[in-house]
């Protein structure tokens, strides 16, 4: 029998065995500890193979039918189809979710478009002179087209196929070449737009807009320490990862870039101008000269255009709140939790545990209205005036003027190295690297700088999948059926996972199960950095058996509720979440990457090969959450920058 099954076979056996023994005997057995047997049992039943999305749906199901039995054994039945239809309903009509399906679409149209073998060789040449390059090409154009797909399975197969065998071709090590293929690949779960931190701010209330803002800077760590290790490792044991000779290094030049390389410059800049300005470019057409000078300034403008914007965001004026007349007595109080349920949006637990209750009859509504006195239902002040906006703009902050002069002095040492080699490269990526990442950086951008809600911006991102497609060709009648297809499929997934997962939490509440666990935890009488390192062991160990929609969906809600009592910020825990859920592909022995990557490996190439190259990526991963934890500016200060 293989070892990945002697292994799920283990975990099994022990959840069971640990069900019987801390759980008290059927006499003694509370509906509390049913909800506990429950959350056993749904564990064992997915590692045995059960569809997710429907175990979660059957239990919750089964165990909500049996909490309203042991309150009104003749209401049980109808009360427990009621928590089917109010539950389902609630997630039809969940607006974030809209997004999921317009992101997946984007992705799956990208993936068509045939863009990764481009952009895969465009960056293998703009990082030959780096050790380890092909590696570190790996791993960029990995998380690129992760987060550009958000499919996993996708990314790592595509560059099984494609980076895998020049890796080994150029002598690179197996275990190096199967770790930074999976551990890029996985990127796109993290990096935003991801549709993970959508499924988390459902589950757990929190903006999913401040989550891309938070897990943005994570992300692009996570991405550079893999770098940083390949490049350290490529130095120090070179027979791992040879260099590129300078043959292969060489890049083919146009004959306008000769003749201006040898008669007057090899940099881009003084070149060109020179060119323009001197009587030496009689054998180069001018336009040729003004097309490629604009080229060459694209860095620069897009610096200039993205430090702009930031400035006049960061420098907006605040607006001053102005309050007139008389302010009706809790107002207040009930605008906020207004605002707090709106911003919300997730999937709530029911408010109490004695069943569902029937909406209010219509007269029963209409009686308040009608006992309100006219004079205070129509008062003849106005109540409050419109918040007005100052004139004058704030001080930009020091850490905005920092930026600033790093992007400065990264351009000087960008235009003081940049020859016609260099421009050839830059003209490459800028036909396959660059259409993507101003597609994602321009869906990003429109949500974190508030001028798009996530599912209008996916609406955009899904409309320049299709323009991609249509660029590169790949844009046919069989493409847009298959990505529609593929859509709904996900989709409904997704949507089933979240009707399942939403009654099972209903009934784990309703059993009381939710509190049992608070009141263990509690009594554990933790400190809130204790309490935050159990959580990420349990999270981390979870990652073995489960994948990271089973994890979100079923024990973030048993999470969620612990965080106020330890002072831990939702958005904060969810991003060290994010973080933590990176093991849930690479941890073996169910890691999903390896499984797809060997399925398109050479045969020589083995699983436990695949395995053991990811397990330095992962002890990465565990490094960036300490970071993260130690420094949690590093996900927050974007979000209080710009949503203060």
């Amino acid at each position: 029998m293989r070892k990945e099954v002697w292994f799920g076979l283990s975990i099994m056996v022990m959840v069971v065995l640990a069900a019987f023994v801390l759980l008290p005997s059927p006499s003694m057995m509370t509906n509390g500890h049913l909800g506990l047997l429950m959350l056993a049992l749904v564990v064992v039943a997915i590692m045995l193979g059960f569809p997710t999305a429907f175990t979660l749906m059957g239990m919750g199901m089964v165990f909500a039918w049996i909490a309203y039995r042991s309150q009104n054994p003749g209401l049980a039945v109808q009360q427990t189809l009621d928590l089917m239809v109010q539950r389902t309903y609630s997630v039809m009509s969940n607006d974030v979710l809209i997004s999921i399906p317009l992101f997946v679409f984007m992705g799956y149209l990208i993936e068509r478009a045939n863009l990764i073998e481009k952009l895969f060789k465009s960056m293998h040449l703009a990082t030959a002179r780096i050790p380890g390059s092909l590696a570190v090409a790996t791993i960029i154009t990995c998380a690129i087209f992760a987060t550009a797909t958000g499919i996993v399975g996708a990314v790592v197969t595509l560059m099984g196929l494609l980076a895998l065998p020049a890796m080994l071709r150029a002598g690179y090590s197996v275990q190096l070449s199967a770790g930074a293929i999976t551990a890029g690949g996985c990127l796109g779960i993290l990096i935003p737009p991801s549709v993970m931190l959508i499924v988390y701010g459902a589950t757990a209330g929190v903006s999913v807009v401040k989550l891309y803002a938070g897990a943005f800077f994570p992300g692009l760590m996570l991405a550079g320490l893999y770098v940083l290790y390949v490049i350290v490792l490529a130095k120090l044991k070179p027979h791992l990862a040879p260099p590129m000779s300078a043959e292969e290094r060489r890049v083919p030049l146009p004959v306008f870039a000769e003749i201006v390389s040898t008669s007057i410059s090899n940099r881009v800049l003084p070149g060109l101008i020179g060119a323009i300005k001197g009587k030496r470019n009689a054998a180069v057409p001018m336009h040729e000269l003004l097309s490629h000078l604009l080229i060459a300034f694209l860095p620069a403008l897009a610096v200039v255009l993205i430090m702009g914007t930031v400035f006049l965001k960061v420098t907006a004026p605040i607006p001053t709140e102005a309050m007139e007349g008389v302010v009706a007595m809790g107002s207040a109080a009930m605008g906020t939790a207004g605002d707090d349920q709106a911003e919300a949006g997730g999937l709530q637990e029911p408010e109490a545990e004695s069943g569902l209750q029937e909406p209010p009859s219509e007269e029963a509504t209409q009686a308040p209205a009608a006992s309100v006195p006219a004079e205070t239902a129509k008062p003849s002040a106005p109540i409050a005036a419109e918040p007005a906006v100052s004139s004058e703009r704030v001080p930009a902050p020091a850490s905005f003027w920092v930026a600033l002069a790093s992007c400065a002095v990264a351009l000087a040492l960008f235009y003081a190295f940049f020859s016609f080699a260099r421009l050839e490269i830059f003209k490459m990526l800028l036909g396959s690297f660059f259409p993507l990442a101003i597609m994602i950086l321009a869906v990003l951008g429109s949500i974190v700088f508030g001028l798009a809600t996530p599912t209008e911006a996916a609406a955009m991102g899904s409309l320049g999948g299709l323009v991609l497609a249509a660029a590169y060709r790949r844009l046919n009648f069989g493409v847009l059926k298959e990505s529609v297809f593929l859509t709904a499929k996900t989709s409904a997934m997704v949507c089933w996972l979240f009707v399942g997962s939403s009654i099972f939490s209903a009934a784990f509440a309703l059993l009381g199960g939710q509190e049992i666990i608070n009141q263990w935890v509690l009594s554990l009488d933790m400190t809130p950095v204790q309490f935050m390192i159990m959580a990420q062991v349990v999270i981390f160990l979870l990652g073995w058996p489960l994948e990271w929609t089973e994890i979100i969906v079923i024990f973030m809600p048993i999470f969620i509720p612990l965080l106020p009592h330890f002072g831990v910020d939702p958005l904060f825990f969810g991003l060290l979440v994010a973080l933590n859920l990176q093991t849930a592909f690479l941890s073996p022995p169910v890691a999903m990457a390896a499984f797809y990557l060997k399925g398109v490996s050479p045969p020589h190439v083995t699983l436990n090969q695949i395995f053991s190259g990811m397990l330095p990526f992962m002890a990465i991963q565990v490094l960036a959450i300490i970071l993260l934890y130690q420094f949690p500016a590093i996900g927050l200060w974007l979000p209080q920058l710009l949503y203060k």
